[in-house]
């Protein structure tokens, strides 16, 4: 199977995105779907304003073992609808905790976590709802094991800003030397900023093991000048929050899932500064599909844990150079490639 550097090199894991229609919108809904079975599941938040759904089925004291899907959705709290559509798909699929006596009587377990991103297109209430949830879990379910995922202004990061830069969702993944594989998956919408305001670089750039391009002077200056107008134009600074799904094939426990959702925050802190204010929602969901075991030794988990930080520092570097310039009524967000022709 090919390695496409994606969160779902983790095999079984898929994902689809779904966007909110109709003029004035400019936000959706990215889903992460688990194999048959679900996964091991954990989380762990940051953020001072938090927007979520489920998670306190994920603390390793509680009775939920596995989940069959996360959402993360743009839509502020409103969005957090979007999971009840993928939870009907999972109940029209027989997937889920079995709660009756009878096949097909489940409830799905679907945590879910929000952005801020009301307004961006014009339309206030221009959110995803239920159907907006149920399009992005069927266009998960109908791509192929392994396949590409589409990074972006797509699904969650449609709308997704950081800082005054346009965000958006961005993947990556690493294989060990064991053949363990731990990926990422990142909706980039923070209050703080990826740039380094002295270089213009990337903050994650300067993680990613290559030595990141340095803007000209004259061009660093040029974009700041352009984001500074934009700021003036729409006055309070855009809101908040950075989610992520980082998942491995490893066999973890729900406390070992939980430490990998706890270390994989690192990540932001690398590509993101500041973070973890009150008004960020920063969110990280773990995944562990059980495919490879662990192995007995007390460090075992290191590597691990290790690999999720970094590969969510690159999910965050792939977002930005994903993202695309987002113009109109509901503000000038211009992209981190316009501003530095790159």
């Amino acid at each position: 199977m090919a390695f496409n550097d994606a969160l779902t090199d983790v095999h079984g894991l898929r994902v689809g995105h779904a966007r909110h229609p109709g003029p004035g919108a400019l936000s959706g809904t990215t889903v992460v779907l688990a194999p048959e079975g679900g996964a091991v599941a954990a989380v762990d938040v940051r953020g001072g304003g938090p927007g979520t759904r489920e998670t306190d089925a994920l603390d390793p004291r509680n009775l939920v073992q596995r989940v069959d899907a996360v959402v993360l959705t743009g839509g502020s709290a409103y969005g957090l609808d979007s999971a009840s559509g993928v939870m009907a798909w999972l109940e029209e699929q027989g997937r889920g905790v079995q709660a009756g006596r009878e096949p097909g009587q489940v409830v799905p377990v679907v945590p879910a976590a929000c952005v801020y991103d009301l307004g961006r297109g014009g339309d206030w209430r221009a959110r995803p709802g239920a159907e907006t949830g149920r399009a992005a879990v069927e266009a998960a379910a109908d791509t192929e094991a392994g396949a590409p995922v589409e990074e972006g202004c797509v699904g969650a990061g449609t709308g997704a800003v950081v800082g005054r830069v346009k965000g958006g969702v961005g993947t990556a993944s690493t294989r060990l030397p064991d053949g363990t594989v731990v990926a990422a998956l990142v909706v980039a919408n923070a209050a703080g900023s990826a740039i380094d305001p002295d270089t213009g670089v990337l903050y994650g750039g300067y993680f990613t093991g290559q030595r990141p391009d340095y803007p000209t002077a004259e061009t660093h200056a040029a974009a700041l000048h352009r984001l500074a107008g934009a700021a003036d134009a729409m006055g309070a600074p855009p809101l908040n929050t950075t989610l992520a799904v980082v998942a491995t094939d490893a066999g973890l426990t729900r406390a070992q899932a939980h430490k990998l959702a706890g270390t994989a925050h690192d990540g932001i802190a690398r590509a993101v500064r500041p973070v973890h204010l009150l008004n960020d929602g920063d969110t990280v969901f773990a995944l562990a599909t059980g495919e490879r075991p662990l192995g007995d030794a007390p460090l075992a988990l290191n590597p691990v844990l290790a690999a999720g930080a970094d590969v969510v520092t690159r999910a965050i570097v792939r977002a930005m150079l994903a993202a695309r310039t987002a113009t109109g009524p509901g503000g000038d967000f211009p992209s981190y490639r316009e501003l530095y022709a790159c």
